[in-house]
């Protein structure tokens, strides 16, 4: 499936215990500023897979919605950051993802994933094996346009900088909670930001990304 416009189409993956519905919001935002939205329901949400198997389910996603030659961007919220890292990484999502986006991620683990020890959740234990495997090859994601978004404030990601990378831009907003992150107005701006980054110098999306600096939400 090719996209209409010049922009890449975005598939957005959710995080623990979340649904693709959570995306209400700002999967308007973005259809009102040109680009064609795409989500899936990871199943199961709860923890109880590894994040290998949710990654795998993307990866299918994948397969069967784009044109094998078609490029998108991909956005990933709280646990859905780490399975999109897992896609990227390690199932080939590398040669087809452009523009990456996290959100409120735990790029190096969460105290609150002490809480459990459903196999999902473990790995996103500070040092798990999971997240040392991803991390050790990090600078893989010099090769896309990657975008880590955070708040100091996150109650979820613990400790919020968990959430910030060295590669890549990590662009920090003040948002008072970890749900708010995908609703939050200056959240949505700088995921549409990051969206609108040209992958070369491009024009139309210069044009697109002045757009939206000028015209952010209310």
């Amino acid at each position: 499936m090719k996209s209409s416009s010049d922009r890449n189409p975005v598939l957005l993956i959710h995080g623990l215990w979340d649904t693709k519905s959570i995306f209400k919001t700002m999967t308007a935002y973005l259809s009102s500023l040109g680009w064609i939205v795409y989500s899936l329901d990871l199943i199961p949400n709860n923890g109880d897979a590894r994040l290998e198997v949710l990654a795998q389910q993307v990866a299918d996603f994948v397969a069967s919605t784009f044109d094998s030659q078609q490029p998108f961007d991909l956005v990933g919220y709280s646990m859905g950051a780490l399975v999109s890292r897992y896609y990227i990484q390690r199932l080939g999502g590398i040669e087809r993802v452009q523009r990456f986006v996290t959100i409120a991620a735990p790029h190096h683990g969460t105290i609150t994933a002490y809480a459990t020890r459903k196999p999902g959740c473990v790995q996103m234990q500070p040092n798990s094996a999971f997240l040392n495997d991803l991390n050790q090859d990090v600078s893989r994601l010099q090769k896309l346009n990657f975008t880590s978004i955070w708040t100091p404030f996150d109650m979820m990601i613990v400790p919020s900088i968990s959430s910030k990378l060295p590669v890549g831009k990590n662009v920090l907003v003040p948002v008072a909670m970890h749900h708010l992150m995908i609703t939050d107005k200056n959240s949505l701006n700088a995921v549409a930001e990051a969206l609108a980054s040209p992958i070369q110098h491009s024009p139309s999306s210069e044009a697109l990304l002045g757009k939206i600096k000028s015209n952010p939400l209310p």
